[in-house]
């Protein structure tokens, strides 16, 4: 009877979460939530409003707005949202008109109000070149609708920074005009990504992609990453990408250093740390879930069909000298009972090399003994 030793598949990944760099995203809005302000911070790209030193309110030119959100998909009509407008918006109570009057329930409300907060305040919070500036007293006409904490803001914010630097580190596609790469072997997209790349023209860029489908723009930047590390789309040739330096060296400080030191080592040599390469089953929509790791011959006892195997070979190891490896003895089945099984030329090897390679055509070797 041949016992099959199969050693423990690797412990599962641990996403390291983000951590703000000292003093937060923006120490100026730090300071407005320490103080309990209340008005609207302008930045660059957006504006943050705040009551009580909550963020209650988000908008940016890059992100649709909540009645683009509503209408579009159907959760609201136009007419519903320009009556709550005109009659509450002098009022700043259009979220109160809306609810009051059961144009929309209060619970669909926040959600979409919270998915339009969040999705503004990622560029807001972004790399800025201007001055920011606040102006007390200032309130939004939509009026309060679910008020977040400021921290809460700069964590998901982070965490969205990770995310798309986890997909394609060049952020190039979020803002440069894109166009579509003719690929003979064009790979197979999921329907979500299908409908992102049908409005890929040479002039939109994703913003606009994201204002034509009614998606919140930062769903639009995670499927356009995928798109470019699977290298269907690029920005369109002869563009003016803001340089990415600052967010970069920002995303930087906010990973902790085991994680930079574990993307280092898993990248090529003299290569820049980056995703691997991505195959169409990558294009799978999961941007928050990142995928488990698998050991390379866990599942070979069940799913490997019997196969020849090839005359030996000297393998090098990666940091060992080069050796060779005996051809692999079967037992004999009319050897009399009790002769000793031949020697195993690969059971020293399996207890102090610590190559990959060995370890891994010990354990095939193994897996094609007990079929």
């Amino acid at each position: 009877m041949t016992t099959v030793r199969t050693p423990p598949p690797p412990p599962l990944p641990v996403r390291q979460r983000a951590v703000a760099p000292a003093g937060g995203l923006s120490p100026m809005l730090s300071r407005l939530a320490a103080e309990r302000a209340t008005g609207v911070l302008v930045r660059e790209r957006g504006s943050l409003y705040l009551s009580e030193g909550q963020v209650v309110h988000a908008e940016s030119p890059a992100t649709p707005g909540l009645d683009v959100l509503l209408t579009v998909r159907g959760a609201l009509n136009a007419e519903g949202w320009r009556e709550a407008v005109a009659e509450a918006g002098a009022r700043r109570l259009v979220g109160r008109f809306l609810v009051d009057r059961g144009r929309i329930a209060k619970g669909a409300l926040e959600l979409c109000h919270l998915g339009a907060l969040y999705d503004a305040a990622y560029f807001v919070l972004g790399p800025s070149s201007a001055p920011s500036r606040f102006r007390y007293g200032a309130a939004h006409w939509l009026g309060p609708v679910h008020p977040v904490p400021v921290a809460a803001v700069e964590r998901e914010t982070l965490r969205r920074r990770e995310l798309l630097h986890r997909i394609w580190p060049d952020p190039a596609t979020d803002d440069a005009p894109l166009v579509r790469i003719e690929r003979l072997d064009e790979p197979t997209v999921a329907p979500r990504q299908a409908a992102v790349l049908g409005r890929v023209d040479g002039t939109r860029t994703a913003a606009d992609i994201s204002r034509a489908l009614g998606r919140p723009a930062f769903h639009t930047l995670v499927d356009l990453r995928r798109l470019a590390a699977a290298g269907v789309v690029a920005p369109a040739p002869g563009t003016e990408v803001p340089a990415c330096h600052e967010e970069r060296e920002r995303f930087d400080a906010a990973i902790p250093a085991e994680a930079r030191a574990a993307l280092r080592a898993t990248s090529p040599a003299g290569a820049p740390p980056g995703p691997a390469p991505v195959t169409p089953a990558a294009l799978t929509p999961a941007p928050d879930t990142p995928a488990p790791a698998t050991s390379a011959g866990t599942a070979t006892a069940r799913t490997t069909p019997p196969v020849a195997l090839p005359a030996p070979t000297a393998l090098p190891a990666r940091d060992t000298p080069s050796l060779t490896l005996a051809p692999l003895t079967p037992p004999d089945p009319l050897a009399p009972p009790g002769t000793p099984a031949p020697p195993d030329p690969l059971a020293h090897l399996a207890l102090t090399s610590t190559d990959p390679d060995v370890s891994l055509l010990r354990r095939l070797r193994d897996a094609l003994e007990a079929l």
